[in-house]
């Protein structure tokens, strides 16, 4: 009875607290799936879901005002759930979302007391024992509660003998998230092919279903070009310790860069590609072995030490995320010895609990995260010879040195270490679109709530904010205006602002500017456009009078919106490299030598500047 009474005002509690927060208050992440829902239901290009600003604009036109948003690296699965819900406004759909998962959190802990010997009091009692976590699940509207369930059913049902649903149902939690991906291993290990061939089948109808919607050209895009980096963890800012994963750890340390990583612990560049595969190669194979030899462990225990697996390995972890530990924490709890039971419970608390700002930068999720792993995996190490894993880390590292080699080559070509930054600020994560004027340098950045202009002049950045998002400066003429669009109140308005009055008004775009991905230099001698051709965006030159092209920029990343300085000596642009996808910083390049020979290097301009070390 007090059991009950107990879960009874758990869930009293539960909603008095997050659920009416997240009932009442627009917060992201919800919006940025609302959005995405809706750009499917408009038939928008997929490549326009990875654009910031594109994707900015079409969550002014969904309703969302005064937040910013994205999509990388999300799937292009993972908006059709809400496909449905695009005909409520944004509150209202998050509201029945929010109803709706509540449904699934309930499921969740019905399915998890089936599966244990624990009452369903009791499982609500563990499950709101991670309150902070489903607290930020619930107010950002995330998708983690649905996955949670995704990943009970499938355990359910392969504990019931239907490997064949498992296996589906886990190939749509990949689908939707990517998490469910190393289950494939998984199930491999356990050499279970029917659950194996339900994964695949799900993630085959995925993939088909993408391609039907958004044609082959873009969902190659996306796995060429977005779901890489996404999985070597270069998302919204790489460098953040709220983001605890091994991939951000070691970014961290040993990586350099001069707005979002100023001062690394080393900068070791080479150190850190080696250890980046390094170590996610190592536990996931380990993984592997030690599941493959254990063949005495129950499925419980192998599938529940496997989520964790996954967890560790994620290249993206917030606070919402760790309450998928729920299933493993309950699957181990049943058979779990006194002392065992209690380091469980204290691991899922301790992960789920909301941190204190100082101690994020020491990644204390991470650590209680591997303990997690270490602890519950420790039986599966028994079974593993010296000789064997000694040869499986061996070549392990063979293969991390060789992609540390490749990766510092595209490194080295990179922007960051061949060209100048411009207009640095710390912490400043989008700088892109540049337009000069002999007022000085204007481009587009992020402010707290809405896109700014920014304007570089007299050895200061000024921030220019107006009723809305600005987008896209251009200078059709050194002597200005400068040209901008302005999205508000779910539309787009042409403006115009000047350098000398600061006045801003709405204006027509003179016919002589047009959307176009090449510049010439005001002397006419050069031509600076950009091509896709090697895969990344990149930026080439072509010489007038004698029609060669040379590669300007370089690295596996995009670099874009290239403008000359008006003396035609060197030229602005705006690149992710080193950053998160679609989130770049401003760099300077100059161009130098006659119309039968060029050089490209990097020099000191009249504005401010940061001077990169070599490599």
């Amino acid at each position: 009875m007090i059991t009950r009474l107990a879960a009874l005002a758990a869930i009293i509690f539960f909603l008095a607290t997050a659920f009416r927060s997240g009932w009442k208050r627009a917060e992201t992440d919800f919006p940025n799936y609302y959005t995405a829902a809706v750009m499917v239901r408009k038939g928008i290009p997929l490549r326009d879901f990875y654009d910031w600003t594109s994707f900015q604009r079409q969550m002014n036109y969904a309703g969302v005002e005064r937040q910013l948003g994205g999509f990388p690296p999300q799937t292009p699965v993972v908006a059709l759930s809400l496909v449905e819900l695009t005909g409520f406004p944004v509150q209202t759909a998050k509201q029945i979302w929010l109803v709706l998962n509540f449904g699934f959190l309930a499921a969740t802990v019905w399915l998890l007391a089936k599966l244990t010997q624990f009452s369903v009091a009791q499982m609500t009692l563990l499950a709101f024992s991670g309150f902070a976590s489903l607290y930020t699940n619930f107010l950002y509207g995330q998708y983690y509660v649905f996955l949670l369930l995704l990943l009970t059913l499938a355990f359910y049902c392969l504990d019931r003998g239907r490997a064949m649903a498992g296996g589906l149902l886990s190939g749509l939690a990949f689908a939707l998230k990517l998490y469910g991906g190393p289950l494939l291993l998984y199930f491999a290990a356990k050499r279970n092919w029917r659950a194996a061939a339900g994964f695949a089948a799900a993630a085959g109808c995925a993939v088909a279903t993408a391609v039907a919607l958004f044609g082959w050209q873009d969902v190659h895009y996306y796995a060429s070009q977005i779901l890489p980096r996404g999985l070597r963890g270069e998302n919204i800012d790489p460098y953040n310790s709220l983001n605890a994963t091994f991939a951000t750890f070691f970014r961290h340390l040993l990586l350099k860069e001069p707005e979002l990583n100023p001062q690394p612990l080393w900068d070791a560049p080479w150190l850190f590609f080696f250890l980046q595969p390094f170590v996610s190669l190592s536990i996931l194979t380990l993984s592997y072995l030690g599941l493959e030899r254990k063949r005495m462990a129950s499925d419980r225990h192998d599938f529940a030490w496997f989520i964790i697996v996954i967890l560790l390995l994620s290249a993206s972890a917030s606070s919402y995320t760790y309450f998928l530990l729920l299933l493993p924490v309950a699957l181990l709890l049943q058979e779990a010895e006194p002392a065992e039971r209690v380091y469980l419970i204290v691991s899922f608390v301790a992960l789920t609990f909301p941190l204190r700002p100082g101690w994020i930068w020491v990644y204390p999720r991470l650590w209680v995260l591997l303990g997690l792993f270490l602890v519950v995996g420790r039986r599966y190490f028994r079974a593993l010879s010296p000789r064997l894993v000694a040869g499986a880390l061996l070549a392990i590292a063979i293969l991390s040195l060789l992609d540390a080699r490749r990766q510092m080559v595209s490194y080295a070509a990179a922007p960051g270490r061949r060209f100048e930054g411009v207009a640095l600020e710390k912490g400043a994560v989008f700088s892109s679109s540049p337009a000069v004027s002999r007022a000085g340098v204007f481009y587009q950045s992020m402010g707290k709530d809405r896109y700014v202009l920014r304007w570089l002049h007299d050895g200061q950045i000024e921030e220019l904010a107006f009723e809305g998002h600005a987008f896209h400066p251009v200078a059709p003429s050194p002597e200005g205006p400068i040209y901008f669009e302005l999205v508000a109140h779910g539309a787009s308005t042409t403006m115009a602002f000047d350098p000398s009055t600061r006045k801003v008004a709405p204006a027509y775009l003179p016919d002589s500017v047009k959307a176009s991905d090449s510049v010439s230099s005001p002397d006419g001698r050069w031509v600076a456009f950009e091509s896709a051709r090697n895969g990344p965006k990149q930026i080439w030159l072509r010489n007038v009078t004698s029609g060669t092209v040379e590669l300007l920029t370089g690295g596996n990343c995009n670099s874009t919106s290239p403008v000359w300085e008006l003396d035609s000596k060197a030229i602005i642009f705006a690149s992710d490299c080193g950053r998160g996808i679609g989130l770049p910083a401003l760099y300077r390049a100059t161009v130098t030598g006659s119309s039968e020979n060029s050089n490209l290097s990097s020099a000191r301009a009249s504005i401010p500047v940061f001077k990169p070390t070599g490599n």
